[in-house]
């Protein structure tokens, strides 16, 4: 029922932080309701005591001063007029955020924020709507991510699949790359956007209303919404926000002002064990003197806009923080246990890949949480994989497509959110264009895993 509720109000009221609050106090009234309230302040007390969300906080605010000082000098802006001359068409834009979020490959989190919010003046040029952006984005972030080893994905699977005695200690990555081939959803999610980008699949559903609104007007992200102001998104502040900046920027940016620390941080973040908030920090150590000595922007004006920019991405931590909640509510009624328990009479070596691809899948896409049902579900069926004799690179491939496929389709998941923010897109509005694609890839993965067992 908690989901149900959840995503019911979610598409209602577009609205996706209040649909998580009450889709959490729905649960805690099943759960015990003569203590929903004190259940309640407990939850979100050690919500936002977990060291994920005090991680995601900073990591996010902190990629959101970067980006405000990105913008500010100018640089973001000297990327977009040089990106233009190669973007010929609606094709070329959109072919060029493929390939880009092709090569930020070390976190989802890096690749939604940076390649979202640095294509969208250049998509907005050919009339692509900000719905197509944002999807092409959320496609080339967690997928792309789960396929390459060298990423915060692999990096915490590996670790979970040792715990877990899957794989001997230090050969957790090992194990993980030999599952890679078996990665269905991620595969074919990069097939189905790449096929979409090329026009071999047309815009349909959804996703057609939103590209016919773009080519008629003044590019706004409000294809789901009405004529009440109220209504547009529950980020629209984030994106008014960036836009001022944009109309305050110098129109005399250069280039490598963009590209530098956009390449440090990237290289900081590998360097630092695929760690984006010591990539971060770093970064922007280095950058502020950069643009000092260029004597870009005053250091007060850096720190304003700093502040200013950090205040961009409240929307997005907060819609991920009551994410959060929910899914501690799901883990107290113990709903991944529920579905696998239930499913686990019926598996055979046979049947259990698309299984559980297909149970695990929905509970990520019901939670919003793609790394949690992860953990919770792979000390119960693993042990089911060589109960039965599965083929165990099998297994985890189907894992990790289900978790992949709950971070792009979930409409609060973490990569959602963040993929609609840097994209300048209403949230709900891009969860559901997108949802028809991420669901051809889901279907032909299913079919993938009982054909391949």
């Amino acid at each position: 029922m908690p989901p149900l509720v959840v995503l019911a109000l979610a598409i209602w009221l577009k609205r996706p932080i209040l649909a998580l609050i009450v889709g959490a106090v729905v649960g805690l009234l099943l759960y015990a309701p003569n203590h929903a309230l004190e259940n309640f302040a407990e939850t979100s007390l050690n919500v936002m005591q977990d060291e994920t969300i005090g991680w995601l906080i900073l990591v996010c605010g902190g990629f959101g001063a970067l980006i405000g000082l990105l913008v500010h000098t100018g640089g973001a802006l000297a990327f977009g007029i040089k990106a233009q001359r190669f973007a010929k068409g609606k094709k070329s834009s959109l072919f060029m955020t493929f390939i880009l979020g092709l090569v930020i490959f070390v976190d989802d989190y890096l690749n939604a924020l940076s390649v979202g919010e640095t294509m969208k003046r250049v998509t907005d040029k050919f009339k692509v709507s900000r719905e197509m952006l944002a999807y092409v984005v959320d496609s080339t972030a967690a997928p792309v991510c789960v396929l390459v080893p060298l990423s915060t994905w692999a990096i915490f699977f590996g670790g979970l699949l040792e715990n877990n005695n899957v794989a001997a200690v230090g050969e957790g990555i090992h194990v993980y790359m030999q599952a890679i081939p078996y990665m269905f959803y991620p595969i074919l999610a990069l097939l189905v956007v790449f096929l979409v980008i090329m026009g071999v699949i047309p815009a349909f559903g959804p996703m057609k209303k939103a590209e016919l609104a773009a080519q008629q007007g003044p590019q706004a992200t409000v294809a789901f919404a009405d004529s009440h102001p109220e209504n547009t998104a529950p980020d629209d502040y984030a994106v008014k926000a960036f836009e001022e900046e944009f109309d305050d920027a110098q129109t005399k940016g250069k280039l490598h002002n963009f590209l530098v620390p956009m390449i440090m941080l990237v290289l900081f973040t590998v360097y630092f064990d695929i760690d984006v908030w010591k990539g971060l920090i770093v970064t922007l150590l280095v950058t502020l003197p950069f643009y000092a000595i260029q004597r870009l922007m005053p250091l007060a004006d850096m720190m304003e806009t700093m502040i200013n920019g950090f205040k961009t991405m409240l929307p997005a931590i907060g819609t991920v923080i009551a994410a959060f909640i929910f899914k501690d509510v799901c883990d107290k009624l113990m709903l991944p246990q529920y579905v696998i328990n239930n499913l686990a009479p019926y598996m055979t070596a046979q049947l259990l890949p698309a299984m559980v691809f297909l149970s695990m899948a929905l509970l990520a896409f019901a939670t919003g949480s793609s790394w949690g049902i992860f953990a919770v579900s792979i000390p119960i069926v693993m042990p089911l994989a060589y109960a039965v004799d599965a083929n165990i690179p099998l297994i985890i491939g189907a894992l990790m497509s289900a978790s992949s496929f709950g971070s792009q389709a979930c409409f609060y998941s973490d990569s959602t959110v963040l993929a609609a923010q840097g994209s300048g897109c209403n949230l709900v509005s891009h969860a559901i264009t997108q949802l028809p694609y991420a669901l051809i890839a889901a279907t032909l993965a299913f079919i993938g895993f009982i054909l391949i067992a």
